[in-house]
């Protein structure tokens, strides 16, 4: 391999298009080059990521990725790294008819680790069907911040003990057997821990002021844990950590944090990939052209997602010609690389059928058995549940959940907003006047931005109707006082269906909360009947 052959492996690009012929011009603006294709050939990249949003738009159905995959693959004279962000639950890049599942807050409530393995390994089987072979997946960051606006539903739990069983279980789950063919490589992130921010990392560099010894006890059990299972590859975070590393650095560009910690007191030799070179967060301190190079040093294997990817690639080839880097360290990033893709069966893995099925019957009621467990009751007062309303009304912040649930129970809807007017309001509350029972999904009740929604929850309590209130995404939003609580930490399909049958009494709330709820109620809490 030539120095820039080498150099290309160690990056992880997005390209524009649902095919790898189609021209688009998006690809000509970021890579100077006119189909995703030509960007996998031109600058031996060893991995490519897909996305399904309106700017990078890969995703449509299980037929086209397969196409799309094969054709990047046939580009390519090593073969890719194709990865994708599917944790389930929140961050979800292919939806339905992929099998769904109600991500690893619900999985935290559910506290089995069978079912966490079987839903990875159900979800990797599909992704590998598809072409995709590595899943930026599990998220190890254990949640102690009620205010994190990143992680949350993201984290199984606060507690790091069973963050650490679960991700565990699910990076088996994920990588199965050495050479399986129906395995992904998993990734556990955001190392040394995300849980503990205010900020997003997306648009800012959050601060996390743990010390070393908090570090040991809260935020390294998963990523230990997720090392003893065998994890491919960890990801860094964006993240200053100034009681561990006082130089300032994002602890991706921290030779403290990557070597310091990770390799040498963790004694982790997998592939380390930085998350999005693009965020806010690691380039505030630095230029476009310095990053990669800070990353390698600090003992970086894989960069992904740079926001000039030519420009990234020389800065590191100018800087093994320099010296700055030597190209001995660029070998051992490339091997290792190389080593997750040969152990993963990518290196000797063919073109996958385009004629692919995914959420197969067994798959979706794998995946309905396993949300099933996870509805968290929190508060019952008066017994009100279960219920069999005759005119029931869904107040919903989303219209999908709240339509799927209408749908389910029979009853009318009401879809406002994360954060409803006083029209949206008013139209809720006029919309109950005919209803025997409300069921209200919130979805960030507690956050400042969203005053709507306690204003909302409010209005309708006060009206005397029954009011079953349920939190579909972090389960702080039980603290506000409503007579009844249930915590569902997901709005997927199956999410919705296990919410239905716990309020109509066809199953029983089997969860228990995954985080203390500060001033409510404690680890471990929940009801059944």
């Amino acid at each position: 391999m030539s120095l820039e052959e080498k150099v290309g492996q160690l990056f992880v690009t997005w390209v524009h298009g649902q095919s790898a012929n189609e021209p688009n011009p998006n690809n000509i603006r970021d890579f100077g080059v006119s189909t995703a294709a030509e960007v996998v050939k031109k600058f031996h990249v060893g991995g490519v990521i897909y996305f399904n949003n309106a700017t990078r738009d890969n995703v449509d159905t299980p037929k086209q990725i397969a196409a799309l995959s094969n054709g990047l693959q046939k580009a390519s004279r090593i073969p890719l790294a194709i990865s994708t962000d599917q944790e389930m639950g929140l961050v979800t890049r292919i939806g339905p008819p992929a099998t769904q599942f109600p991500g690893n807050m619900a999985l935290g409530a559910g506290r089995s680790t069978k079912n966490a393995e079987e839903a990875a390994r159900i979800t990797a089987t599909e992704l590998r069907a598809m072409g995709i072979n590595q899943d930026f997946a599990p998220d190890a960051d254990v949640n102690s911040n009620p205010a994190n606006p990143v992680i949350g539903v993201r984290s199984y739990s606060s507690d790091p003990k069973l963050a650490a069983e679960l991700v565990a279980a699910q990076v088996k789950g994920y990588e199965q057997k050495m050479f399986s063919p129906n395995a992904v490589a998993a990734t556990a992130k955001h190392f040394p821990g995300h849980g503990d921010t205010k900020d997003d990392s997306h648009t800012s560099l959050p601060v996390v002021n743990r010390t070393v010894e908090e570090w040991r006890k809260i935020d390294a059990p998963p990523f230990k844990a997720a090392i003893r299972a065998g994890v491919d590859s960890i990801m860094t975070a964006h993240i200053q950590t100034p009681k561990i590393d006082p130089t300032g650095e994002p602890s991706t560009l921290s030779h403290r944090v990557v070597t310091g910690l990770l390799r040498e007191e963790l004694r982790y030799d997998g592939v380390i990939i930085t998350d999005a070179l693009e965020m806010a967060g690691v380039r505030k301190l630095h230029t476009d052209a310095e990053i990669p190079v800070l990353a390698l040093k600090a003992g970086v294997d894989q960069l992904l997602m740079p926001v000039d990817l030519n420009l990234a690639i020389n800065s590191v080839v100018a800087a093994v010609r320099s010296g700055e880097l030597t190209e001995r360290r660029i070998d051992q990033s490339v091997f290792r690389v190389l080593k997750m893709k040969f152990l993963r069966g990518i290196l000797s893995a063919g073109p996958v059928d385009e004629n692919v099925v995914v959420g197969t019957k067994p798959h979706l009621e794998a995946a309905q058995r396993i949300a099933d467990r996870t509805i968290t009751a929190v508060r019952n007062d008066g017994n009100v549940l279960p219920f069999q309303p005759k005119k029931a009304l869904v107040v919903g912040t989303s219209d999908v959940p709240a339509t799927a649930l209408a749908t389910r129970l029979n009853a009318a809807k009401q879809v406002t907003a994360v954060n409803p007017t006083a029209a949206q309001i008013q139209a809720a509350v006029n919309a109950a006047t005919d209803s025997d029972a409300i069921v209200v999904l919130t979805n960030g009740l507690t956050q400042a931005t969203r005053p709507g929604q306690k204003e909302l929850l409010n209005r309708l309590l006060a009206t005397g109707k029954p009011v079953v209130a349920v939190a579909t995404g972090v389960p702080y939003d039980v603290a506000h006082n409503a007579p009844v609580w249930l915590a569902t930490y997901s709005t997927t399909g199956p999410g919705i269906e296990a919410l239905a049958k716990v309020l109509l009494g066809q199953a029983k709330p089997q969860g228990k909360l995954p985080v203390d709820v500060p001033g409510a109620y404690p680890f471990g809490h929940g009801l059944s009947w």
